[in-house]
């Protein structure tokens, strides 16, 4: 498979609470997100719970490249489980462990074990515009209408 952003690398360095999970990894070749693991044993999520999930992974991004944290369908549909953040950013300046914001969202109490995939990375990369105040901003067809303005005959 290619390598997430044009022949950029994203390097991981394992922690000694991760000696062998897989790292990250696309499973089907067209997938956007790489699944990331679980290396804590057995969290046990309470309804409404969230919790701070270890990965024992530190991540070197490319310049310019942020990476996206996202839910995993499959959890969120059996189990209610969700990422209240999401999608979470990590910067390519980051050198902490990666840890991921999960919360329980279902009826019931579900368990999270060590090498259960959790989330989803998605690499992007991303612009740093100048941010400047002016006195005027142009106009548009569309003017200050939102939140369902659009489509209206």
């Amino acid at each position: 498979m290619a390598n997430p952003v044009s022949g950029d690398r994203v390097r991981f360095k394992r922690l000694p609470s991760n000696p062998n999970l897989p790292l990250p990894e696309r499973t089907t070749p067209h997938a956007a997100g790489y699944d990331i693991r679980s290396a804590e044993d057995d969290v046990r999520l309470e309804p409404g719970e969230i919790r701070l999930i270890a990965t024992g992974l530190l991540m070197e991004l490319p310049e310019g490249v942020e990476c996206q944290v996202r839910p995993r369908s499959g959890l969120a549909l059996r189990h209610g489980i969700t990422l209240p953040n999401s999608p979470g950013t990590i910067d390519p300046d980051y050198r902490g462990e990666l840890r991921i914001i999960v919360q329980n969202l279902g009826p019931e109490a579900v368990t999270l074990h060590r090498g259960d995939r959790i989330a989803q990375l998605v690499f992007a990369r991303f612009e740093t515009p100048l941010v400047e105040e002016v006195s005027e901003v142009g106009e548009t067809g569309r003017g200050s209408g939102g939140f369902g303005s659009t489509g209206r005959q």
